[in-house]
């Protein structure tokens, strides 16, 4: 059987659109045009089915009567290329005024040639139609031949389709790691909620988006963020989790998707927003290991039917968003402890502060009781300075009462203290102030060493305060960011025990050469807004802990400051 002539040059010219770049309806305008030109027919169109709707619209045309036949739908099975969807089968009508499911867009056809479009899983995709204006124009040699161009032109399409579809998700992959960058970074929880719902919408090219935070003792959801939407259109305050359409995604802790929320059965749903356009939604739980914590919703101006692409999408999405929102709570509590802390040091200080006051005060306190009682005062019993004598004894008595109990309450109880690893000390604490070091941008290096024994008697909370005053120093001293590196190594002290040094090097200016030697007294900072207590009240923790603070090292390129203890 000879080959139509006509076959390979059309072939070839279809072949060649695989490899380019312009946008599938351009390339299918032109596949178009050359069936046409091949078949001899005057005009003609491809039809592809759209999967939401089941109908089968037209995509490119050439020779219409009425642009708006653009817009045209067909049902499968209605008219000629519908019936051919329908079917899978080719279509050759000699007269189309004969056939009755012909339907009239083109005033002047008289005869069509109708193809199937089935793509490499059997499905049928679409049609090509080619009219021509004279009866009887088509012969069983066109039809073949159609055929062969329609089968080449859908392997085109599918490739190019599956191109867009790799660029498609490569540019999703692109934009999902940088929103995960971002929202990670967030810790205002209305600035997280907000940059994804906007994040949302924008990658999955949707009409709307909402969140919803899921309070499980409470049994409520509110609406925490949306992008897309009006002011008016919003639900308000907590609402009743049992009320709402996302509680089937709390329920179940899956995908769930309403193809239309405009219907009859939707008007009573009270988390759905009062906004006409909106028609399908797809809502993710946002999980929390297994608790729901929330959902993430978007919506179409269309009904839509969600591909498995959008719905990992989607997924991918409220796992991200998952994690930020921990990541915010684990930031607030970050916060809270961190305030704490200052509170705790504040006190410390003032307590100190008035620790040292009291030891100034005892020892000329001490002196005066003495001398008071060396002079021996003696007077007769109706003398009134015998009760001035024993006015000043009492006075003085409760003096030093009063100082004694400054001092033993500023003094930590041994009953704090406790075993504990300097190295999970130190790392604890880092974690307090890594984000004021990232706001800060200062680059903080800790290695632990590998050694277990790092075993220290210590009151925590009192070494910590050691650590943070050390680290707040040294980020201060360091405005435009910098370096600190933390190490922590076993050593022999003076009397011969073992012990611990932890250095904290910060890479700041250093210590100027008149201070260095009155860095530990009390009331002495380099700062307009430094109290100068918080070296002197280190110092002195360490020294209650028979340990050290001292200034190892300090010149242009940065200062050390060591932390010395006794092993346990």
């Amino acid at each position: 059987m000879e080959t139509d002539p006509r076959t390979l040059p059309a072939l070839y010219r279809i072949g060649t659109l695989a490899g380019r770049r312009e946008a599938p309806r351009v390339i299918l305008g032109e596949i178009l045009d050359i069936i046409i030109e091949a078949l001899g027919g005057t005009s003609g169109d491809i039809s592809l089915l759209n999967p939401d709707t089941g109908r089968l619209e037209i995509e490119v045309a050439r020779g219409l009567d009425n642009e708006a036949d653009h817009e045209l739908a067909l049902r499968l099975g209605q008219g000629i290329t519908g019936w051919v969807a329908f079917h899978g089968k080719p279509q050759v009508v000699q007269d189309v005024s004969r056939d009755p499911r012909y339907v009239c867009v083109r005033s002047q056809v008289k005869a069509e040639l109708v193809t199937p479009m089935i793509s490499a899983n059997g499905q049928v995709m679409g049609v090509i139609n080619v009219d021509a204006t004279r009866l009887h124009a088509f012969s069983d040699a066109d039809l073949q031949l159609q055929l062969k161009l329609t089968a080449e032109a859908t392997r085109v399409m599918e490739r190019l389709w599956e191109l867009k579809n790799l660029h498609g998700k490569a540019r999703q992959l692109e934009t999902l790691i940088s929103i995960g960058q971002s929202i990670v970074s967030k810790i205002e929880p209305h600035e997280l909620f907000d940059a994804v719902a906007r994040d949302a919408r924008q990658i999955t090219n949707t009409a709307a988006c909402m969140i919803y935070l899921h309070d499980a003792e409470d049994r409520t959801v509110r609406l925490v963020a949306s992008d897309g939407l009006s002011a008016e259109a919003l639900p308000a305050g907590p609402l009743s989790r049992d009320s709402c359409l996302v509680a089937s995604t709390i329920h179940t802790r899956k995908q769930v998707e309403f193809a239309n929320i405009q219907a009859p059965e939707f008007h009573d749903v009270i988390d759905l927003p009062r906004q006409p356009d909106l028609r399908s939604i797809l809502a993710a739980p946002l999980l929390n290991e297994s608790e729901v914590i929330g959902v993430i919703a978007i919506f179409t101006h269309q009904v839509h039917r969600y591909n498995n692409d959008e719905k990992r999408l989607l997924n991918a999405l409220a796992g991200l968003t998952a994690v930020a929102v921990q990541n915010a709570r684990l930031y607030a509590r970050v916060f809270q402890s961190e305030s704490t802390l200052r509170k705790n040091e504040q006190l410390t200080t003032l307590g100190l502060l008035a620790a040292e006051i009291a030891h100034e005060i005892r020892n000329p306190l001490t002196v005066l009781k003495l001398l008071f009682g060396t002079l021996d005062l003696e007077f007769p019993d109706e003398d009134p300075r015998r009760t001035d004598v024993r006015v000043i004894t009492e006075k003085l008595d409760q003096l030093e009462a009063i100082v004694s109990r400054v001092l033993n309450f500023a003094k930590a109880p041994t009953s704090l203290h406790s075993r504990w690893n300097v190295v999970e000390i130190t790392e604890d604490t880092l974690v307090l102030i890594r984000l004021k070091l990232a706001q800060s941008k200062i680059r903080l290096t800790f290695e632990p060493p590998e050694a277990e024994d790092f075993v220290v008697d210590v009151n925590k909370g009192q070494l910590q305060q050691v650590l943070l005053n050390l680290l707040l120093n040294a980020t201060q001293a360091m405005p435009e960011g910098g370096e600190i590196r933390i190490t922590a190594e076993l050593i022999t002290r003076d009397d011969g025990r073992a012990g611990v040094c932890i250095a904290i090097r910060d890479t700041g200016p250093g210590i100027p050469p008149e201070m260095r030697d009155r860095i530990f007294d009390s009331f002495l900072s380099g700062r307009p807004d430094g109290t100068g207590l918080g070296l002197a009240i280190a110092k002195r923790i360490l020294v209650s802990h028979h340990g050290d603070l001292v200034l190892s090292d300090t010149d242009a390129t940065g200062t050390t400051m060591s932390i010395l203890l006794p092993l346990a």
